[in-house]
């Protein structure tokens, strides 16, 4: 087995400091002592202790984890649903037009998605607030939920769905004492997924937000465009970490369930 060409290892390094040389960069400059974000001052927490006594931030920072554990919530069920409703042995008219119409979120342009949401709740008279955002994030996920869901029941024994039948268990039964623990693992990570990518949201959320909704995402940007300050290296920090656990623990799910 020949070894890489250290050309190789060059362009890989080059790679992984241009995309994560950034993001170090803000997180060493959260533990920054001096309020100037562009001069090193010594190392301090002073600006994670101080988050605590800005309330617009922390209120942002709330309203994200709400619409993002609400959102995850409808998409995990939703999305769990269109994988049994996609699944390979059911055939039926329309279903590869269903799959697309499923998948089709992953792949459009976000502004053309909460443009085409923010239409529809001006045109059905729904007040901008919470739950659009709810809504508008859990139209967005539910098809990586879907993909991850469906991804493992192409793994599943059908033999053991076939075996439970066979001994006069009903469809729901079914579904609830074998096929949903079987999928627990794709399940989880798909929740685990949904609740990354509503928390990591900005241009949907901007589009069907109201008064009393900010998302913390929203707020980074607006206070970002004034100047950057040590107060949201701290918090982008935080975000960062939280979203890598949950990338990590969905990873891990997804790989125990294969």
């Amino acid at each position: 087995m020949s070894r890489p060409h250290p050309l190789a290892w060059a362009a890989l390094a080059l790679g992984l400091a241009f995309l994560y040389g950034p993001i170090l960069l803000l997180v060493a400059y959260s533990f920054n002592a001096s309020r100037l974000v562009t001069v090193w001052a010594g190392f301090s927490t002073r600006w994670y202790a101080g988050l605590l006594d800005n309330g617009p931030l922390v209120d942002s920072a709330l309203v994200t984890l709400k619409v993002a554990f609400a959102s995850a919530s409808l998409a995990t069920l939703l999305g769990t649903l269109a994988a049994l409703a996609l699944d390979g042995r059911r055939r039926f008219p329309g279903r590869p037009l269903l799959t697309g119409l499923v998948y089709a979120p992953m792949v459009m342009p976000e502004v053309i998605t909460g443009l085409s949401l923010l239409l529809l709740f001006v045109g059905l008279g729904i007040p901008r607030g919470f739950w659009t955002i709810v809504v508008a994030h859990a139209t967005f996920t539910l098809c990586f939920v879907a993909v991850v869901v469906q991804a493992r029941l192409r793994l599943l024994d059908r033999a053991l769905l076939d075996a439970a039948a066979d001994l006069g268990a009903a469809p729901v039964t079914v579904f609830r004492t074998v096929t949903l623990p079987l999928i627990a693992p794709a399940v989880i990570a798909g929740f685990l997924l949904a609740f990354t990518l509503s928390m990591d949201d900005l241009v949907i959320a901007s589009f069907v937000s109201g008064p009393g909704a900010t998302t913390l995402p929203m707020r980074l940007y607006s206070q970002v465009r004034l100047g950057v300050t040590p107060e949201i290296n701290a918090i982008s920090t935080l975000l960062i970490g939280a979203v890598s656990l949950a990338v990590l623990g969905a990873s891990v799910l997804t790989a125990r369930g294969r």
